[in-house]
């Protein structure tokens, strides 16, 4: 199996729709000098989607050994409208999984 073909798999296993690969869009991003996030997102045509008509998807390796690849998928919907929009969604939401929850009164 490809990796265009995997990434497929999850598209059809987590949105219930079939893709055709439309292009491969490389991707750095830098914040404060530093690179923050660097890859490669391809880019789908959803075919039957009820809401989005292309997704970006890509993966990357983690330190889980149970789980050794992690595959991300967004759709391109509001606001997101590019690959790069597709990554730094992922970021921020990365970034606030990581910040210590806000304490909350009783």
């Amino acid at each position: 199996m490809t990796y265009i073909e995997e990434l497929q798999e999850v598209i059809r296993r987590l949105h219930g729709v079939e893709s055709r690969h439309i292009e491969s869009v490389p991707i750095k991003e830098v914040f404060q000098g530093k690179t923050v996030w660097e890859g490669v997102v391809e880019v789908f045509e959803l075919i039957g989607h009820p809401t989005a008509a292309r997704l970006y998807a890509w993966s990357h390796a983690t330190d889980d050994t149970k789980i050794p690849k992690r595959h991300v998928t967004v759709l391109h919907i509001h606001p997101i409208q590019s690959a790069r929009d597709a990554v730094r969604a992922v970021i921020v939401q990365e970034f606030r999984s990581l910040e210590p929850a806000e304490p909350t009164e009783d």
